[in-house]
Formats: structure tokens, C-alpha cells, sequence
């Protein structure tokens, strides 16, 4: 027999969940879209790359900042500017020590002015007088070859040197004229970005405010499903309550459907175990006097069947019925009240607590009309509240001022710029000129070399020099004489451009890159002693608003947008207007007065909870499952008659071959044939029979009515609440594409209507690019480049008067008597009585 046994699953309270909802609705979280505010592309380019002379304005800007290393004097300026320099001794000091570099530079310059025509006047009179080389006589020299040579090199590097800083200063007075010229499309530009700017603040403003449209239609759209979506929403919140009960109560009807199965199940199985172990057990007891007959036959007296007779004999005992099932107790009694319990068609009763509350919809629905129009009211006075708003901002008028203000300053700079060409022609010429002055002291020092170098004879005597070489020597003179007539004139405008274009890049340009200008500008009270801030004060009438140049013009350069940048809230607060939660207030106020009544639902009647509660007193939790599965464990037979029969069997096999063992036999097949017609199908039967957990199923009833009663209070005397709740999240959604729009308008408000590039590209395309990079790097090139010739002019002269000694023709010479006297001197005069220099032996440079 088997040794495992099933037992049968009598109820099912906790399996599947039946419900007939359907999906519900849920409220769109949808993000709107208010497109691009529309903007225009600015033309001006509010950078300058000077191309390849960049590299000298490079050189000139580390050039000065080795003369003027020092960091930018803010506090002098704050000084100067409030007009409290010199009230204390160590300001002049600090002063000085900051322009310590120029002051130097300066001295120098103003020295070389002063000092370079005295030391040519000297020079002058002292030729005049036959000294300063001025005598027309060259003495002979060991190393004159040697000294000519040197001469002659230095002063070609000198004038090679001199020529590159002369086509410096030449390249930077061409590049200032083409800048200046090229300005004017420059300016055109910043004022035409202005004028872009004003135009289209107008636009983009009426943008913004129609875009309010687009937030009305999409809230007016869902108010007008307020009905379908609201109560979708408090359908949706009250199920997550009302469904779970209905639900526990439906799986209990079917519980009982399948309790009542379950029953009828035992009962019948209960039945059919009770006759079944009465047939088996008269046939058991068939067969055990069958046996008994055969074993008392006379063969089993014989000595060698009767110990194997008695064994048999002695397990005939084993052949009874071992599960005793007369003795169960019956499920009639429960089984009759469960079928009385299900002469009332709970799910019935069910389903029409689902339709009951699936109906709950259309009662809100209706019930709510009478707030959509109050609610709407609402939505059209903030249209009204931003139109009116927009309509009282000064806007027209700031515009219309700085239009005015810029078509003015438009026509002052057409009128003058032609002026401003005119004088910078004037410049061109007077800086062409003073290269031209270098050019010239330059091309007489070539024109010397050139013409010594070609004419010098080594063989000819100082006083029989070629024309050639004579003429290099006073092409020599003459760029020596110019240098002393035009070096202090040049130098003296290399001083004055120096300290004027060395502090205007140090003090402004380099303060501007590093917005140490805009620190100093931002000093409280510094432009105006009664005001704090300046720029708050001109823009908004409040000096005490922290409105600085520093921030206006990073701001600008980012692109954001003048109300933001200016701070205007100060002036008109937009975000006043916009601020949503000022309406939010009228709108809790309406929804408070709904009043929705659904006590007209019934979840489940009383007829309902009466059928659950007799179903939980019908007495199932009173079977006695313990002594079911007491017999139910048992085996039917208490050996089993397979195993029984086949050693039966091999017990008749050691019996001498006759008519007891073919009987022996015989009855082991009997037994067989009982074991499978009548225990095999005990066993099935008892395979029916499974254990629940019945116990509990009184309290699980009681559980499941107190869930439909809480539900049913909830949406007799709490569902209005739920539903305010819900109209309330529902009225936040509706206030929230509002938010959107606040949100959207200060977001565009600050970044993107009337973004003040323009303004930041108008400061640098004054300071940075003409006034820095036009003049100042122009004008700094071209003193730097004039400077170096000049200073190199004094190297220049003393080689020139040097070399002009060994290129002109000379009145005498030395000679040298080999015979007499050598070394002695002794001048040679010819017919006309001048003195002639003679070599008696020998050449000139030996």
C-alpha cells in the first residue's frame, strides 16, 4: 500500500482576486509647449585679431611691463577720482613709485632731447676748429684696416637695426589709418545691434503675453472635462478602497461555491471508502477460509510440507482490514446548511455593489457643474490681470527714449567720423614724415657705406681717395649732421607718445581685460558723493540697489536679458503678476464648497452580510479533519496483499510438487486479484481527500464584512472629503500649466528678451578694440619702433664720423723718410703751395 496519501483542499479563501474593473483614466502630467521667443542674430563681431603684427604689440606690451611692472593703483585712482589726493604724505610717494618706470623712461628721453643738439652744436664749433675730426688729416695707423672694417660693420647693423624699427613704426601708423577707417562699418554694426535691440524688445514682449493664450486653452480644455477626469480620479481613490473589499467578499462567494464541491466530494468519498473496506473484507475473509481449507488438507501432515503448512498457517492473521472508516463522522449536517447558504446568489449581490460603484462617475459629474463656471471665472481674470499689467509697464516709453537717444549719438558719430578721418589723415602724414626723417638719416648712412665701401682704395693715399669713397664719406657727414638736426625732435615725440599710450594701455586697457576698471567704477560714491551706487542711481532712482558695472557688463556679455541684468523688478516686478499661488487661494475656496453625496451606493446589502454570516456559522470549522486524516494515514490492509500474495507463492514453490502447491498458487492469484479490483481503488479514492486550513473561516467572513462596512462608511460620510482632496490635486494640475507659464516668461524674461549683447559688444568695440587695440597698440608700435631709432642714432653718429675718416679724400698726409728719418714727417707742398703728403718708399699702408 502506498505510504503517502493526499488529503483534499476542502475551501480556498486566499487564491485568485476577482474583479470586473476596468483600467481608469489617469491625469495627464503634460508639459507645455510655448515655442521660441522669436530673437535676431547680431552682426557685430566684438573681437579683433591683429594678424601677423600682433607679435609686435606683443613685444611692446612685455616691453611695458618690464618699465611699469606694478599692479593697477586702485586706491590712487579711488583718490583721485574723490579728490582726496595729497591729503596724506605717503599718496605722492606711492604715486611715484607706481610711474617709477615711465618717470625713468621719461628722464631719459627728456635728457636725450636736451642733451643730444647741445652735444651737436658742440660738436660743430669744435669741427670747425679742426678738432673733433674735423682736421683734414688721417694718421697713419698699424690697425686702420681693422678699425674701418669695424666701423663699417657696426654702423651696417646699426642702420639694418634702425631700418626695422623705422618700417615698425611705418607698419603701425598704416595699420592705426586702416583701422580708423574700417571703423566706421564697425560702429555701424553696434548701432544697428542697438537698434535691433529696441525694435524687437516690443515683440518678443507681446510674444510672452500670447502665450498666455496657449496655457488658457489647455486649462479651459481640461475644465471642461472636469466632470469626466475629477471623478475618474475620485473613482480611482476611493477603489483603491472599495475594490479590495468587494474583491475579499466575491473570492468568498466562490469560496463557498467550491466549500460545497468540497463537501459533497468527502461525503461521497466517505461512501464509497465505507462500502469498498466491507467487500474487502469479505473477500479477505473468503480467501483466509479457503486457505485455511487448503492448508488442513493431508499433504500439509507430511514431514516435509508441514513446517512450511504452519507458517502459512500463522500468517493468515495478517489478511484484515486495517483503516476502520465506519467510524468517521459525516459532513451531511454542513453540507446541508452550505447548501442553504447558496440558495442566495451572493455574487449577484456583489456585482451590483461593482455596478453600484462603478456608477459613481456620472454622480460626481454631475454634482460638480456648478463650480466649472465659477473656476473659469478665475482662469479669465489672470488673462485679464496680465494683459491689464503689461499694458501699465513703461516699456514704449523706455524704448522710444533710448531710440531717440540712439538715433542721436547714430548722427553725432556720421557727422564727425569724417572729421575724425580727416584729423587721423593729418596724423598719417605728420608720423610719415618723422619716418621719413629716420628714412632719410638712414639712407645717407647707406648711401655712405655703399659709396666708401665700393670707392675705398687700399692702395690710393688719403689724399688721392676716389670720388666714390670720398662721396660715401660725406654722405656719412650729412646722415650725421640730420641726425643731430631731427634725433631730439624724434625723440621728444617718442616721449610724449610713450608716457601717453604707456599709461592709457596700463591703466585703462589692462584694467579693463581684468575688470579692475569696473571695481573702480563700482566704488560706492565715487562718480556721485551722494550716491552709493551710480548706475542704480541713474537707471532705477535708488542709489541703495546693488546694481554694478562689473555685474551689467558680465551679464550683457553672457547674453542675458536687461531685466534680469538692470535689475527692473525694482521698477516694475513682473514676477508679481505672475506669481500663481495669489489665485490658488480664490480656487481652494471654490472647490471647498463642493458637497457631493453618494450615500446612494450599496456595496453589499444586508441580505448579502446575513448570507456571509450564516456561511461562517454553517459549522465547517467544526468537522473533526483530525480523525480523517488519523484513518486517512492508515493503511487499508495491514500487510500488503501483493507482497503477501508473492510469498505465498514462494512458499507453494518449496512444497513437493501435487495439488496443495497448484492450490497455494491459486489462492496467491486471488489474492492478487483482490489487491487490484478492490485496494487500488480505495487508494484512488483517498487521493480525493485534502487537509484546509477551515479554522479560520469564520474569522476570515467577519473580516471581509468589516472591510465592506468600513468602504461603505467611507463613501457615505467621508467621500466628500476624498472628493475635495482629489478636485483639489486636479485643480493643482490645472494651476500647474500656469506655473508653467510663470516659470517659462521669467525664465525668457532673464535669457532671452532683449538679451543686452549688444550693449557689452558696444563697450568693446569702444575701449577693447579702438580705443586698446586700434590706437593705443597702434600708437605704442609706433613709438616703440621710432624710440629704437633713435637711441640707436648715437651708435649710429660715432661710427659715421669714425668711418668718414677712411672714405674722404684728406689735405694731407703722414710721410715716412726710409733714409734719414723714418717715422719723421715732412710735409710736401705743391706748386700752389698747398701741402701734399709724399711716401719716399713704400705704399700708404705699409
Amino acid at each position: 500500500m502506498a505510504r503517502e496519501v493526499y488529503l483534499l483542499l476542502l475551501l480556498l479563501f486566499c487564491g485568485r482576486t476577482i474583479s470586473e474593473r476596468q483600467p481608469l483614466p489617469q491625469m495627464p502630467s503634460e508639459t507645455l509647449d510655448f515655442g521660441y521667443v522669436p530673437h535676431k542674430i547680431y552682426n557685430t563681431n566684438a573681437y579683433y585679431e591683429p594678424g601677423t603684427i600682433g607679435i609686435l604689440f606683443h613685444i611692446v606690451h612685455a616691453f611695458l611691463c618690464i618699465v611699469q611692472p606694478n599692479y593697477f593703483p586702485q586706491d590712487l585712482i579711488k583718490k583721485v577720482a574723490l579728490q582726496t589726493f595729497g591729503n596724506k604724505s605717503g599718496d605722492y610717494q606711492k604715486a611715484v613709485y607706481y610711474e617709477i618706470g615711465f618717470i625713468i623712461s621719461a628722464a631719459l628721453g627728456i635728457l636725450f632731447v636736451l642733451l643730444l643738439p647741445l652735444i651737436g652744436l658742440c660738436f660743430c664749433l669744435c669741427r670747425c676748429c679742426d678738432n673733433c675730426g674735423g682736421e683734414m688729416h688721417q694718421r697713419q695707423k698699424k690697425n686702420a684696416n681693422c678699425r674701418r672694417g669695424c666701423f663699417a660693420s657696426l654702423l651696417l647693423v646699426v642702420t639694418l637695426i634702425s631700418s626695422i624699427g623705422v618700417f615698425f613704426a611705418y607698419v603701425a601708423n598704416q595699420h592705426l589709418t586702416s583701422q580708423v577707417r574700417g571703423a566706421r562699418g564697425l560702429m555701424n554694426n553696434n548701432f544697428r545691434d542697438l537698434q535691433m535691440l529696441l525694435n524687437g524688445t516690443p515683440g518678443q514682449i507681446d510674444y510672452l503675453v500670447n502665450q498666455y493664450n496657449t496655457t488658457k486653452k489647455k486649462a479651459l480644455s481640461d475644465l471642461n472635462n472636469v466632470g469626466t477626469l475629477l471623478s475618474s480620479r475620485v473613482w480611482e481613490q476611493l477603489g483603491k478602497e472599495v475594490y479590495p473589499a468587494l474583491d475579499a467578499a466575491l473570492t468568498m462567494a466562490g469560496a463557498i461555491r467550491e466549500t460545497k464541491e468540497a463537501l459533497e466530494n468527502v461525503s461521497g468519498c466517505l461512501e464509497t471508502l465505507q462500502e469498498g473496506t466491507e467487500k474487502l473484507h469479505t473477500s479477505l475473509m473468503d480467501v483466509m477460509e479457503d486457505l485455511i481449507d487448503t492448508l488442513n488438507d493431508s499433504a500439509c501432515t507430511a514431514t516435509q510440507a508441514a513446517s512450511t503448512c504452519n507458517l502459512i498457517r500463522n500468517s493468515l492473521k495478517q489478511l484484515t482490514i486495517n483503516a476502520n472508516y465506519s467510524k468517521l463522522p459525516g459532513v451531511n449536517p454542513q453540507l446541508a446548511k452550505v447548501n442553504e447558504v447558496l440558495k442566495i446568489d451572493l455574487s449577484n449581490l456583489i456585482q451590483k455593489g461593482y455596478a453600484a460603484f462603478n456608477d459613481t462617475p456620472e454622480l460626481i459629474q454631475d454634482q460638480t457643474k456648478n463650480i466649472l463656471s465659477d473656476i473659469k471665472s478665475i482662469l479669465e481674470n489672470i488673462g485679464s490681470n496680465i494683459t491689464a499689467f503689461t499694458k501699465k509697464l513703461p516699456i514704449e516709453k523706455i524704448l522710444t527714449d533710448f531710440t531717440v537717444y540712439l538715433t542721436q549719438s547714430e548722427a553725432y558719430v556720421e557727422y564727425y567720423f569724417p572729421l575724425v578721418e580727416q584729423y587721423d589723415f593729418y596724423r598719417w602724414l605728420g608720423c610719415l614724415i618723422l619716418c621719413c626723417m629716420v628714412i632719410l638719416i638712414l639712407v645717407f648712412f647707406s648711401l655712405g657705406l655703399l659709396c666708401g665701401t665700393c670707392g675705398y682704395d687700399k692702395n690710393a693715399t688719403p689724399t688721392t681717395r676716389g670720388c666714390v669713397s670720398n662721396t660715401g664719406g660725406n654722405f656719412l657727414m650729412a646722415g650725421v649732421t640730420f641726425s643731430f638736426l631731427f634725433s631730439w625732435f624724434l625723440m621728444l615725440i617718442v616721449v610724449v607718445t610713450f608716457i601717453t599710450g604707456g599709461n592709457v594701455e596700463k591703466l585703462i586697457c589692462e584694467s579693463f581685460d581684468d575688470k579692475t576698471l569696473f571695481q573702480i567704477l563700482d566704488t560706492p560714491y565715487l562718480l556721485d558723493h551722494k550716491w552709493k551706487h551710480y548706475l542704480s542711481g541713474v537707471i532705477l532712482k535708488n542709489p541703495d540697489i546693488d546694481l554694478t558695472f562689473e555685474k551689467v557688463y558680465s551679464d550683457c556679455k553672457e547674453n542675458k536679458g536687461i531685466y534680469a541684468t538692470l535689475r527692473l523688478e525694482n521698477l516694475f516686478n513682473i514676477h508679481t503678476i505672475l506669481n500663481v499661488s495669489m489665485y490658488a487661494e480664490d480656487v481652494s475656496l471654490k472647490i471647498k464648497k463642493i458637497n457631493i453625496n453618494l450615500s446612494n451606493i450599496v456595496l453589499l446589502s444586508n441580505t448579502g452580510k446575513e448570507n456571509l454570516l450564516n456561511f461562517g456559522s454553517s459549522g465547517i470549522n467544526e468537522i473533526n479533519f483530525a480523525a480523517y486524516l488519523s484513518e486517512i494515514n492508515k493503511s487499508i490492509t495491514k500487510i500488503d496483499l501483493l507482497l503477501y500474495a508473492n510469498d505465498l507463492e514462494a512458499r507453494a514453490d518449496q512444497l513437493p510438487k501435487g495439488a496443495l502447491e497448484n492450490a497455494l498458487k491459486g489462492h496467491a492469484n486471488t489474492i492478487r486479484l483482490i489487491h487490484n479490483q478492490q485496494v487500488v481503488p480505495l487508494e484512488q479514492g483517498m487521493v480525493k481527500i485534502f487537509y484546509s486550513s477551515i479554522g479560520i473561516c469564520n474569522e476570515k467572513v467577519r473580516s471581509v464584512i468589516s472591510a465592506i462596512e468600513a468602504t461603505q462608511f467611507l463613501i457615505n460620510n467621508n467621500a466628500s472629503f476624498v472628493i475635495v482632496q482629489e478636485a483639489k490635486k486636479y485643480m493643482d494640475t490645472i494651476l500647474g500649466y500656469f506655473e508653467q507659464y510663470s516659470v517659462w516668461v521669467k525664465d525668457s524674461i532673464t535669457t532671452q528678451v532683449a538679451t543686452c549683447k549688444p550693449i557689452a559688444n558696444t563697450i568693446d568695440t569702444a575701449v577693447d578694440i579702438f580705443l586698446c587695440s586700434y590706437v593705443m597698440d597702434s600708437l605704442n608700435a609706433f613709438w616703440f619702433g621710432l624710440g629704437g631709432c633713435c637711441i640707436l642714432l648715437i651708435p649710429a653718429i660715432i661710427c659715421a664720423v669714425k668711418l668718414a675718416k677712411f672714405y674722404r679724400r684728406m689735405d694731407t698726409e703722414d710721410v715716412y723718410d726710409e733714409l734719414h728719418c723714418r717715422g719723421c714727417i715732412q710735409p710736401v707742398h705743391t706748386s700752389s703751395g698747398e701741402p701734399v703728403a709724399r711716401i719716399w718708399r713704400g705704399s700708404w699702408n705699409q
